[in-house]
């Protein structure tokens, strides 16, 4: 009579993995496929200069200037209007890094499109 517990151990069984790496799908067990990675800011990302430049961007976007052209340049390449805000903040944001860090004047330049 063998038991119920003997079981023939497989020479793959060196890799271990966490039970929180599988589910039970259909009355099977499958890994877990990785999670997707979260792009963006961190978890202690700086909230009131976030605001200052998703403010920034609120406001170019209705003025007049050269923000305004980049805002609407998006805009007519078919860009919804909540990323092109988005867009605008983020490039606010790099040309404020650009011009804090080197010191630099704004310079119009700074809003050319980038091959991506």
């Amino acid at each position: 009579m063998t038991s119920l517990y003997t079981e023939e151990i497989l020479p793959s069984a060196e890799e271990t993995r966490d039970s929180a790496e599988y589910r039970v799908i259909d009355g099977q067990l499958e890994r877990k496929k990785r999670p997707a990675l979260i792009r963006g800011l961190n978890w202690n990302y700086n909230h009131e200069l976030k605001n200052v430049f998703k403010g920034a961007a609120n406001a170019a976007s209705v003025g007049q200037g050269d923000f305004r052209k980049f805002y609407l340049g998006l805009l007519k390449k078919g860009m919804r209007p909540e990323m092109a805000g988005l867009t605008l903040a983020r490039k606010i944001a790099a040309i404020a890094l650009k011009i804090w860090k080197k010191g630099e004047s704004f310079d119009a330049e700074h809003l050319k499109s980038q091959a991506a």
